[in-house]
């Protein structure tokens, strides 16, 4: 079975978030023991930030930025789109938490709609979201 990185990574929609994550030096954690949940932003979502911030940001004077906004993506567990509840918060990898919200059979987490659902891997899952949460 392949592991959530290579799920990620063979998937066209989330070619940006694996630019993001090799340039964040994320790929070693991520293909590790787990279990991990990847909220992955689709493509388009990095392209609704401002111009140019992505680009900057995966430029190794970044690293840990990038870093930041990567991990806060991800949290502790295997967590399918049926163990999340309204108003549940998620701890991130970095502490952080995020928010879920379910309402109508549709999934957000900080507002990013859940898009494709359950992606299992040896390592966790992976669910790719509609945007890019922005660490506080």
């Amino acid at each position: 079975m392949s592991t959530i990185l290579e799920i990620a990574n063979g998937n066209k929609s989330l070619t940006s978030l694996m630019k993001g994550v090799k340039a964040a030096g994320l790929e070693d954690a991520l293909n590790g023991r787990g279990p991990f949940t990847i909220f992955a932003p689709i493509n388009m979502a990095f392209s609704k930030l401002a111009p140019g911030i992505f680009d900057n940001l995966v430029k190794p004077a970044n690293k840990q930025q990038l870093s930041d906004i990567m991990n806060f993506h991800v949290i502790p567990g295997k967590n399918l789109v049926t163990d999340l509840s309204n108003g549940q918060k998620l701890k991130t990898v970095n502490g952080q938490e995020l928010s879920v919200t379910v309402s109508n059979d549709e999934v957000r987490i900080n507002g990013a709609k859940v898009l494709a659902q359950n992606m299992q891997g040896s390592n966790g899952v992976v669910h790719s979201i509609d945007a890019v949460n922005m660490p506080l």
